[in-house]
């Protein structure tokens, strides 16, 4: 199984994805399923109608696109009402942008969506790479907060941030690192096939990544085939209960 941990669904600033376009290039690529997030104007406000969106399009693929679920820590117990209806919509994880969001991942103010996403059994994506409240090692203390959660390092810090990226991996054992963008997740894996394989999981990012370059830097790896594998879709596909 070949599962994308990671794209954007609708009109962003800077690029739009369709649910069609996303889907042929699924078929072109043979990538099995996607992990999909509302547009970036949809996280900090207007979740609901994000969720809605990604709900939609999930509910309408046959099972090939997986909805995240997003709401802003600022809206207290209405992101966690909005949460609940997203994972009565059919979300399968928790996508936070403190940098978009205008929120601290050290100050506490998301720690109860991450409890719910964890008790919904979802993993959290946290995008990073934009200082000064999205940064790789401030993930690294939140997942020491919650060791029994599971948190996706969105663009593994990149780019001017990527170097924290394996300390961040080396502190705690819930964090995973996308592939998409950087050169470490894949190098890591790459030089500890028992270990950090299991660490790395393949996102295109799309629109924003190319998908085909994306794909090319895990399958043209020197790894093995368990390692390549558990990148393309086994560890994300486990996390996520596939």
């Amino acid at each position: 199984m070949v599962l994308d941990g990671h794209v954007m669904l609708g009109a962003g600033r800077d690029a739009t994805l369709t649910a069609e376009q996303l889907l042929e290039t699924m078929e072109r690529l043979r990538i099995d399923r996607a992990l999909v997030s509302p547009a970036e104007g949809f996280l900090p406000v207007r979740n609901r109608e994000g969720n809605e969106f990604a709900a939609a399009a999930a509910a309408a693929s046959g099972g090939r696109l997986l909805a995240y679920a997003v709401a802003t820590p600022w809206l207290g117990a209405d992101a966690l009402e909005e949460l609940r209806r997203a994972r009565d919509a059919g979300a399968r994880a928790l996508k936070l942008d403190s940098a978009l969001q205008g929120f601290d991942l050290l100050d506490g103010q998301s720690e109860p969506l991450v409890s719910f996403a964890i008790e919904s059994g979802w993993p959290v994506y946290i995008r990073t790479g934009t200082p000064p409240h999205a940064l790789p090692l401030q993930v690294a203390w939140l997942a020491a907060r919650f060791p029994e959660g599971s948190f996706l390092l969105g663009k593994s810090g990149a780019t001017d941030f990527s170097h924290d990226g394996p300390a961040t991996l080396a502190a705690t054992a819930n964090v995973f690192a996308d592939s998409v963008y950087v050169e470490w997740p894949t190098a890591l894996a790459a030089a500890d096939p028992e270990g950090r394989g299991g660490r790395v999981f393949f996102s295109t990012d799309a629109p924003f990544g190319d998908p085909v370059i994306e794909l090319a830097r895990v399958t043209e790896a020197p790894y093995g085939a368990d390692v390549r594998a558990a990148i393309l879709g086994g560890t994300l596909g486990r996390l996520l209960g596939l």
